[in-house]
Parts: structure tokens; sequence; C-alpha cells
């Protein structure tokens, strides 16, 4: 039976969603060890936080720098800090996912792509825009992140899509073989994978960095992606691809999250090492290397005060929104448009020129 297809969305759609998104479905959040683990980690790094003496604010900084086809959020943003993993619903100025402007021309028509992280953030846009591009996708979220899972598969649903909905620990191989299974049993097909997934925590020294702090960072951040592939990889086929979310602290490192860096910058090797282990496959593995996107990750990191001027370091003097972003994953997909594309670490950082 032939799918339906939106062609793009729209203001409206996008405020009913983002309004959807911020009360939830159920009153009841969902609890699993991991997430216990990330906000015990949490715990830790907010009582540091709390003793140490603040800093003055910055001077006003220039006028942010608009260029697309609509106004984005130029910040300063609300002050909030969120409880890990972090819910989208939960933030006060909700990211922008919906990308009313593209309009997709079937890039994708009849792939099935995986997304870990796929419930929020930039994994939540890169799922509709999949979608409107023509896959079925499956996403991947800690039990936490129920609420959030169930808006985006409500918005992959608009969009004509199919959303298999695939909550638990990517940092278990056993987990990750399961979510290839029920995908392959769902679709009949994987032609993408979208590893996505991620935990951050600020440490100001090496000394407040815990061993349990920095297994869970690399357990997630690398674990996640090689047990991932390592699952997918049997069941992909030429013209088939991976994309991996590395980031522009893995090109330049960053003094407080030094964990996370380490992680990003594996995850950009992994990524280039992995292309040259497939190519005779004809399956292509990329990376995106974003700056600071507008998502759960900080504020469920940073002091509410740091939050605020989020992303005004950049060029742009503002943080991006995920909409922003997930052309670049429809692109890297695409065998229409990315064919000789393989290896790459593609940074989009805003015009970034700071640390």
């Amino acid at each position: 039976m032939a799918k339906k297809r939106a062609g793009h969305g729209d203001q409206g759609d996008e405020r009913a969603m983002e309004a959807s998104s911020a009360t939830g479905e159920s009153g009841t959040r969902r609890t699993s060890p991991v997430g216990e683990k990330y906000r015990e980690i949490q715990r830790e790094i907010d009582a540091g936080d709390a003793t140490k003496s603040k800093k003055g604010k910055k001077e006003e900084s220039e006028k942010a720098v608009q260029t697309g086809a609509r106004k984005q959020p130029e910040g300063p943003f609300p002050e909030q800090h969120l409880a890990k993993p972090g819910l989208e619903a939960d933030l006060e100025l909700q990211p922008r996912y919906l990308a009313p402007t593209y309009k997709g021309s079937e890039k994708l028509k009849d792939m099935v792509a995986i997304i870990t992280g796929g419930d929020s953030g930039i994994g939540r846009a890169v799922a509709v825009l999949y979608a409107r591009e023509g896959a079925d996708v499956a996403i991947v979220y800690l039990p936490e992140e129920q609420r959030d899972a169930e808006t985006t598969k409500r918005a992959v649903e608009k969009e004509g899509g199919r959303c298999l909905l695939l909550p638990g620990d990517v940092s278990t191989f056993e987990f990750c073989e399961e979510v290839v299974e029920r995908t392959l049993q769902e679709f009949g097909r994987l032609d993408i994978l979208v590893n996505n997934a991620a935990f951050q925590e600020h440490a100001e020294s090496l000394d407040d960095i815990t061993p349990e702090h920095f297994d869970r960072t690399m357990k997630t951040n690398l674990y996640g992606y090689f047990y991932m592939a390592k699952a997918a990889l049997p069941h992909l086929k030429k013209g088939s691809s991976i994309i991996n979310t590395g980031s522009v602290t893995g090109l330049r490192g960053s003094k407080e999250l030094l964990d996370y860096s380490t992680t990003k910058g594996g995850i950009h090797a992994f990524t280039r090492s992995l292309s040259e282990n497939v190519l005779d496959k004809g399956i292509r593995v990329n990376a995106v290397a974003p700056g600071p996107v507008w998502t759960p990750l900080n504020p469920a990191d940073r002091p509410a005060k740091d939050v605020a001027e989020f992303g005004s370091q950049t060029g742009m003097k503002r943080a991006a929104q995920p909409e922003e972003l997930s052309p670049i994953y429809v692109f890297l997909a695409a065998p229409s448009c990315s064919s000789y594309i393989t290896g790459e670490v593609i940074p989009v950082i805003g015009g970034q020129t700071g640390g």
C-alpha cells in the first residue's frame, strides 16, 4: 500500500507539536538504571558547582546572525537546568525541528533508518526529515524519554512515515542487537544507521571526573556507536550508510568536557576507519560535527546561568536549532546526493571562531 507523504510542515503544525511535547501524554516518568547513573553523576557535579564562586556576566554580545528562510531564536535562552537525561518537553524554549520550508523529494523513498537518541534534539529533527523524504524510522531512547519519543512518533507519522519506538540502553551489545532485529521484523530491511545518542556532563578539572563518570561517557558515546554499527552491518547493503554524530569538541577539545571531547574525537577516528573497512561493500560512513545546538543535552549539563549564554561564542552569535542540522543528515544518507562521499567529518559550527 502506498504511504501518504506530506510535502512539508508549517508553523501551525510546529506550534501544535511543540505544545504537545511540552505537556506530554502521561503524567508519570519512567526510570531506568542507566538513567539513574546519569543523574547520580549530574548530582555530584551540580554539588561542586554550587560551592564555587559565580562568574560575572559577560558583556552583551554582538547581534546574532540570521541567514535562513525564517528567523531562529537568538538568546539569551531561559535560565534552566534539567534533570538527566533531559526531556525536550521540559525545555522552556522548545527546539525547532519541523523545518517547515524544507520540501521532500523522495530522496530516501522506501528506505529504513535506525536513529539512536531519536526522541529529541537533532535525532528528532532527522527522523522528521527522513520521513518527509520517504523513509520509515526506528528511534532508540532511554525509558525516561518516553514522552519525547511519543512526540517524535506523531511527527513522523504526520509526514506519512512509520515509526518504531525502541527504549533501552545502547551501551549494551545485547540491546543493540535487539534494536536491529526488531527493526528488521517491523520493516523488513535496514538502510541507514544514525548513531546520535550521547552522554555529556561538564567538569572543571580532571579531579572532578570520577571513574564512574568517565566510564558512563565512554560506554554511551563510544561503545554505543561501535555496538550499533556491529549489530547493523550484516544487514546493510550496497548504497546503505552509517552517519555518526561527532562534535566540534572532538576537533578542538574542550577544557570542561575532557571525557566527552575524548569520545567525540574517537567517533571521528572511528568514522574514518570504518569507512575504509566497509568501502568494498558499497557502504558509506560519515560524521557530522555540530557546534552548539539547542537541545536538552546542554540544559541537562550546564548550570542555568551558563545555559542562558549558550551558543553566543559562535561566529553567528547564537546556537543552531535542530532543523538547521537535519538536512545534512538527509544529504549524507541519500545516494542521489552523496554517493562519492565517505570517511568525512563535516563540521556544522555556525562560523565558530572561539575554542
